[in-house]
């Protein structure tokens, strides 16, 4: 089992940078796909990014492909989110999430664990 607990969000101007933590428990840490989501209010859960075990492959969602950066560092047992060149429409709770599976990465029904979220408002 792991508990995950994100840090970083806030309020940002259009075009600005932020970036989000997920801090995970537990010694198992380096097995889990990490994966990144978010939820506006009255939208259903999106992916946002995801990132396998060692960090050899990524993967991003067409709205923040080259935006974006997914990045883990094992030994922190930390994964990580870059966010640049933020618009409004990333207005967002983000969440991150493990699982096991390294299928189905965008999908938040293969993801096991979650943390609480953090939000990242963007301003125009």
């Amino acid at each position: 089992q792991v508990q995950l607990v994100e840090s970083g969000g806030g309020l940002v101007q259009a075009g600005g940078s932020l970036r989000l933590s997920c801090a995970a428990s537990g010694r198992t840490f380096s097995s889990y796909t990490m994966g990144w989501f978010r939820q506006a209010p009255g939208k259903e859960r999106e992916f946002v990014a995801a990132i396998t075990s060692s960090g050899g492959s990524t993967r991003y969602a067409d709205s923040v492909k080259g935006r974006f950066t997914i990045s883990r560092d094992n030994a922190k047992n930390t994964v990580y989110l870059q966010m640049n060149s933020l618009k409004p429409e990333d207005t967002a709770l983000y969440y991150c999430a493990a699982t096991y599976s390294i299928r189905n990465m965008h999908y938040p029904s293969s993801y096991n664990y979650w943390g609480q979220g953090t939000q990242v408002t963007v301003s125009s």
